[in-house]
């Protein structure tokens, strides 16, 4: 009797065990099912600024540039190499006109320097968008994802 009375708590114990890593394994597997965010629609203003983002934070500087307007690349001096690309980029706001749209964003930017080791810092910014023949185009990016070729300096 004094066996059946021992067992019964290590059962308990492994029950509760059990329990505990099937937990984890699920918190674990929709952390990394996750995935990335669904593309917005293309034809959309917030879409296209999430596809120019995207490629800004990839460093594909032409597939970034097939977004701006020619006013946008003829203004552009080129992409900011010497600061770091933003870690992610989240909507906020989209207020959409007959021919014109503004896209507000938050920007976060890390850091991997510093006496306390990385760091992020985040900062609220708008895209400026016309609609050029039909389509959505980005005429002012914010300086944090501005991204180019240079564009040759005139004599």
């Amino acid at each position: 009797m004094g066996d059946e009375k021992a067992r019964k708590p290590d059962r308990i114990l492994l029950a509760l065990v059990g329990v505990v890593l099937l937990l984890v394994v699920v918190a674990l597997a929709v952390v990394f099912t996750r995935g990335d965010p669904a593309p917005l629609d293309e034809a959309s203003p917030a879409g296209v600024v999430q596809r120019y983002s995207k490629a800004v934070i990839d460093g594909d500087v032409p597939t970034a540039e097939s977004f701006l307007t020619t006013g946008a690349r003829s203004r552009c001096s080129g992409s900011y190499d010497g600061e770091p690309r933003p870690a992610r980029v989240v909507l906020v706001s989209t207020t959409e006109r007959a021919d014109s749209a503004t896209v507000k964003v938050s920007i976060v930017q890390s850091s991997q320097g510093g006496p306390f080791g990385p760091s992020e810092y985040e900062m609220e910014e708008a895209f400026s968008l016309l609609k050029v023949n039909g389509k959505w185009m980005i005429d002012r990016p914010p300086y944090p994802l501005t991204a180019c070729r240079a564009v040759p300096v005139k004599p």
